[in-house]
């Protein structure tokens, strides 16, 4: 086609984006059918080897709001991946995250579909 993108083309934000959306259409059709996001695998792991971490945290941890935070994990225990506990007897607010028995069988499944979909998009990165 013959669509004028006038400066888009010299922006890094708009080819970041572009190559995100290469990406995560990849992730979806690496993951055999399950209904999995990068940023939930992302989650997932993160709380896989960092069990007892809070939400915030969490949060904290990998640059996002709260309240974004607060519905990945909503949408993950909705499925059960993934276990609030009390985190403190004092703050009812306040929730540790663990992976359900689900969740680190789901996690296992993933981790070589993820790392395939990774060799496919990113022949140009070093081997990590």
């Amino acid at each position: 086609s013959n669509l004028n993108f006038d400066i888009l083309l010299t922006l890094m934000g708009y080819h970041l984006r572009r190559a995100q959306i290469s990406f995560f259409n990849d992730f979806e059709n690496s993951m055999g059918g399950v209904q999995i996001t990068p940023g939930q695998f992302g989650v997932i792991t993160l709380i896989a080897v960092n069990p007892g971490l809070t939400q915030s945290a969490r949060a904290r941890a990998v640059g996002i709001e709260r309240s974004t935070m607060v519905a990945v994990i909503d949408v993950l225990e909705s499925r059960s991946l993934v276990e609030r506990r009390p985190s403190s007897p004092v703050d009812g607010r306040s929730y540790a995250l663990v992976l359900s028995a689900e969740g680190s069988d789901m996690l296992e499944q993933l981790k070589p579909m993820v790392l395939e979909h990774e060799k496919r998009e990113t022949p140009f990165l070093p081997n990590f």
